[in-house]
């Protein structure tokens, strides 16, 4: 998901990278990627590959701006999650989640404006349960069950997502979705010429 930032604030990430490696952005693909809705495979072991992984998709989702990344975002069809939420600029709360699948979820509704780093510039109210628990891995193999709300909440739902291939626009009439793909298709055959 995008962070929206007024033109004059900009985000610095000051974190300390998972592994000793310099860190590279990646490319974010985006609409209309057919990779996009690949159905992404659980990571089986934590290697220094996911590790390097990981790092690669702060830097890309720090650089974005975004507060959440899924790995297929930048063309890796594994389960793997980057996210910060941290609320004050300049501040950083860097987490990871692999193979992070929900367990529950509330009756209760909320709708959040949502945007996605592989639709740029593009954002839409988007319906989702309010609260969910969800289990994960973190980058040293530790599994975790968590309860998530709000902007949270939202936030590893779309990215949950992202790594079984659905789109936040699948969540649009069908009219919006058609002409968001529409216009992506558009750019897409208007770059490559």
């Amino acid at each position: 998901m995008p962070q929206k930032l007024s033109k004059s604030s900009h985000l610095t990430p000051a974190r300390a990278p998972i592994t000793s490696r310099s860190m590279a952005i990646r490319e974010i693909i985006s609409l209309p990627d057919k990779r996009l809705r690949l159905i992404s495979k659980p990571v089986e072991k934590i290697t220094a590959e996911i590790r390097a992984l990981a790092d690669d998709m702060f830097e890309t989702m720090y650089d974005a701006p975004g507060i959440g990344l899924a790995a297929i975002q930048v063309a890796e069809p594994i389960r793997l999650i980057t996210m910060d939420l941290a609320k004050k600029e300049g501040e950083t709360e860097p987490r990871v989640f692999i193979n992070p699948e929900i367990l529950s979820s509330s009756e209760e509704l909320n709708t959040y404006e949502e945007g996605c780093l592989s639709i740029p510039e593009y954002y839409e109210e988007v319906e989702r349960p309010a609260k969910v628990r969800f289990r994960f891995m973190d980058i040293d193999g530790k599994v975790h069950e968590e309860d998530a709300e709000g902007l949270f909440a939202t936030c590893i739902q779309h990215e949950i997502d992202h790594l079984n291939g659905v789109l936040f626009v699948d969540y649009l009439s069908k009219l919006k979705r058609e002409m968001v793909m529409k216009k992506f298709k558009k750019a897409a055959k208007l770059a490559a010429k």
